[in-house]
């Protein structure tokens, strides 16, 4: 069953490889794989069975496939699973067909990044199956691991979620730290406003219906309503009336991203999706074979 309902866009292939070949430096050392490589000969063939243990929603195929690829060009990964299918205990996900050599050592790197993935795509699908019946949408923040940032988006789209900012240089998106230094709300949009040009957006973090109202006399695009309760959140849409996009943030958790959705703001960003996914339960299990 796919649960991602719109076509999901491969993760960069460049900033895969580059990822994985970071991985594996990281995990094989100077020497390599010593006891692998003392016990198999390069001859020696093997088939993979890569299997679920829990549910879920896959992501990070593309890694997968780099991991082996990277040891072995001639690695075979055959997938009965795509990247944002649902996964049950003892699905099989795929079969991968390599030397020994190349399973054994390309399985810990290969399950680090699918299981990451996969328990970040299936925690941002628990928050949008809460919120599919409003047209709140569901998206990432900055929390991410450093390195990963690409990554760990991508798994957000493959459970069904959306991306907020990639970088710095994105979007503007005015702070309570920005406003304080700035000397006010009007002082830190127009000094955004003058110094970048008309394709830039604009956000504004409030975390009070004042500042909300402030907000209302200018042209920006977004306004990021900060730890609002769902009975101020609600009086905040009603000023807006879809002047702005209505983003909520902080204290967003699944015990209450349905009556935030509720409250009909646009959007809803979570930091959790990125910075407390737990790991999904994936199993490797090699079969030998003859040589």
């Amino acid at each position: 069953m796919v649960l991602t309902q719109k076509t999901l866009s491969p993760a960069p292939s460049l900033l895969v490889q580059k990822a994985v070949q970071n991985a594996l430096s990281e995990d094989l050392g100077l020497a390599g794989d010593i006891t692998t490589n003392s016990i198999f000969d390069e001859k020696q063939l093997g088939i993979a069975t890569l299997r679920a243990r829990e549910h879920g929603i896959l992501a990070g195929s593309q890694f997968v496939d780099a991991t082996f690829v990277e040891i072995n060009p001639n690695s075979e990964i055959i997938w009965n699973k795509q990247d944002g299918d649902e996964l049950a205990p003892k699905d099989i996900i795929a079969t991968i067909k390599a030397p020994v050599r190349t399973l054994l050592t390309g399985e810990r790197v290969a399950l680090n990044f699918l299981g990451h993935l996969t328990g970040i795509a299936s925690l941002t699908n628990q928050y949008v199956q809460k919120t599919k019946h409003t047209n709140a949408k569901i998206v990432d923040t900055r929390k991410t691991t450093p390195g990963l940032r690409f990554a760990e988006k991508y798994a957000v789209r493959a459970g069904g979620g959306e991306n907020h900012r990639f970088r710095l240089d994105d979007a503007i998106l005015i702070k309570d730290n920005h406003i304080a230094f700035a000397g006010g709300i009007k002082n830190a949009i127009v000094k955004a406003k003058t110094a970048n040009g008309h394709m830039v957006k604009i956000e504004v973090e409030v975390d009070t219906i004042e500042q909300l109202k402030e907000c209302l006399s200018h042209n920006i695009d977004v306004v990021l309503l900060d730890n609002m309760q769902p009975a101020l959140l609600k009086e905040a849409v009603k000023l807006i009336d879809g002047k702005f996009i209505a983003e909520a943030s902080g204290g967003v958790n699944l015990n209450t991203v349905k009556e935030i959705a509720e409250t009909g703001v646009d959007i809803i960003s979570v930091g959790a999706l990125t910075h407390s996914a737990k790991c999904l339960d994936l199993g490797l299990d090699i079969d030998i074979t003859e040589k």
